[in-house]
């Protein structure tokens, strides 16, 4: 190994040796985090916390601090995609800390936890008859992550009826706090993104519902659930691969299926049958085969079509920009 390398690598393991010592017992060395993933495939993070109470987040922070190493929250991972590699820093989880659900059904006002699986909350706000968030009941991740990248599907997203988040800046001074609240308008909220740094963490969520009946709302729920069921495959994936170039014009499905990719196979990954603008993985698969065949969608699709598709789903660990 070049003494450039050598060095960067031991600066690395210095680092990593540091935040152990900061963090003591909650510190849990090359656990992998792929398996945590919807797609449940790829390698271990550096460090794994996993934190139990809310009284632990400045220990993480004072780790940020002293090594500079990256960080990475894992809500319910459906969302990324782990490299074969693994990820050089710190994974943290934060769900066991974030799962609380509280209804002000006067108000039409809900607050949930990062933690809570929107599914879950969709259909607790259904059954007391709040409306608006029935379009959650088909994206299989926690509220954290879809504040964090405005999750949404059919015809709405977080940003419609999200109205404050308390947050963990971990990069804040201590005698500030870490955690303050923010209004929805300060998050940069955009199509399948925000302007959250990763040490911004969303702890709990507030939403604006409107008042309905449970009839209604639970009626919509089940015709989502149903509609996914029939267009969209199960087993070992993380959703729609790319963002679509004009939503509800030119989708990603369709330019995808227009390159005679749909079913096409890459190693242990596979553009679906049922939707071309989902690959999935194979049990006990390679996350480095997704992102090859990711690129080799992305390619044929811009020679065959001339758009170029943008990646959803968030690349952990892997050496080069897609």
């Amino acid at each position: 190994m070049p003494a450039d390398l050598s060095d960067m690598a031991s600066d690395h393991d210095q680092a990593v040796e540091r935040a152990t010592e900061v963090l003591g017992s909650l510190a849990q060395p090359n656990v992998p985090i792929g398996p945590m993933t919807t797609y449940r495939v790829g390698g271990a993070a550096d460090l794994f916390v996993k934190l139990s109470e809310r009284d632990q987040l400045p220990l993480v922070a004072a780790a940020l601090r002293a090594t500079d190493l990256p960080l990475l929250v894992i809500g319910r991972g459906s969302n990324l995609l782990v490299a074969d590699a693994g990820f050089r820093g710190i994974a943290l989880s934060i769900a066991g800390i974030c799962d609380d659900i509280e209804i002000d059904l006067e108000a039409s006002r809900v607050t949930a936890g990062s933690g809570v699986l929107l599914p879950v909350l969709a259909r607790r706000t259904a059954s007391v008859g709040l409306t608006g968030f029935e379009w959650a009941v088909g994206v299989p991740g926690s509220v954290g992550g879809a504040v964090r990248m405005n999750a949404g599907g059919h015809g709405s997203d977080m940003s419609a009826s999200l109205t404050s988040v308390t947050l963990a800046d971990l990069t804040a001074e201590r005698n500030g706090g870490i955690v303050q609240s923010m209004d929805a308008e300060q998050l940069g909220l955009r199509f399948r993104g925000s302007g959250l740094a990763p040490t911004q963490l969303i702890l709990d969520a507030t939403l604006q519902l409107a008042p309905g009946t449970r009839e209604a709302a639970e009626t919509e729920l089940s015709e989502i659930v149903q509609w996914r069921r029939a267009n969209q495959p199960g087993g070992q994936n993380a959703g729609s691969v790319f963002v679509n170039p004009v939503p509800g014009e030119v989708t990603c499905g369709a330019l995808i299926d227009g390159a005679g990719l749909r079913g096409f196979r890459l190693g242990s990954a596979t553009v679906s049958e049922k939707h071309a603008n989902f690959i999935q993985a194979d049990e006990d698969g390679s996350a480095d085969d997704v992102r090859a065949l990711m690129r080799v969608v992305r390619d044929r699709v811009e020679a065959s079509s001339g758009w170029r598709l943008r990646s959803e789903i968030r690349l952990v660990g892997f050496e080069d920009d897609f």
